[in-house]
């Protein structure tokens, strides 16, 4: 069976979801693929402005909350009063793209990432800050910024055109979504509302969907809320 993610790197309700991803990661039998969604790219594309600080702020702190994911001081009173970055989804999506085409970590480089942003503060759209966090991923700096220049641009695109194909597909309503593909290839968006902060149950409950033979190998022990929509 397969869990596909379809995320944006700057998508606040993703960082929330990411402690349900990292539970389904461990499930034996169970393969989980990313599908980055462009939330902000091209037209998109938006500076930090005290508007955005004021629009994002209790969401954030609400996502806090819910989830109990962390937000660190960086962010709130570094990286959200820089009036000189960019929020751009195109570059850390490449980014985990290229983690993933070296290494097989894309999903490593996204929780990385989403912790350079909301607790770090750092500027994730720019290509020094993201091979940075690369080598602090221990990636080979070399063959992360090779692959990296062969991912940007036309790559990037097609992999968020077939990502948006895909949620329009199941009838995804933003990011995050995340779809169930069973074994006869049926697809089945999951409501995450009721499972933010609880990835000990939600790893439960995805262990339960599995055949009862993976199902035994395990050990036993999106967003619904406010989900984040990709513009138009």
């Amino acid at each position: 069976m397969t869990l596909h993610y379809i995320f944006d790197p700057l998508c606040g309700w993703c960082y929330a979801a990411a402690p349900l991803v990292k539970a389904a990661r461990s499930l034996p039998g169970l393969r989980v693929a990313f599908h980055g969604g462009g939330m902000m790219m091209d037209g998109d594309r938006r500076p930090i402005t005290p508007q955005w600080r004021e629009y994002v702020i209790p969401h954030d702190r609400r996502i806090a909350a819910v989830s109990g994911q962390p937000f660190g001081e960086a962010y709130f009173d570094g990286l959200l009063l820089d009036r000189g970055a960019v929020m751009d989804s195109a570059p850390p999506t490449t980014a985990i793209l290229a983690a993933e085409a070296i290494a097989g970590r894309g999903l490593d480089m996204l929780d990385q990432l989403q912790r350079a942003h909301y607790v770090q503060g750092r500027r994730i759209a720019e290509p020094a800050v993201l091979h940075a966090i690369a080598s602090e991923l221990g990636l080979n700096p070399a063959e992360f910024d090779q692959a990296y220049a062969d991912l940007e641009g036309a790559p990037t695109r097609n992999h968020v055109a077939a990502s948006r194909e895909l949620l329009a597909r199941v009838g995804g309503r933003g990011f995050p979504t995340l779809v169930l593909e069973t074994d006869d290839r049926k697809l089945q968006v999951l409501d995450l509302s009721a499972w933010l902060g609880k990835p000990d149950a939600f790893r439960e409950h995805l262990a339960g969907r599995l055949p009862a033979a993976t199902a035994e190998q395990a050990p036993a022990p999106f967003c619904g809320v406010d989900g984040c929509a990709p513009e138009a």
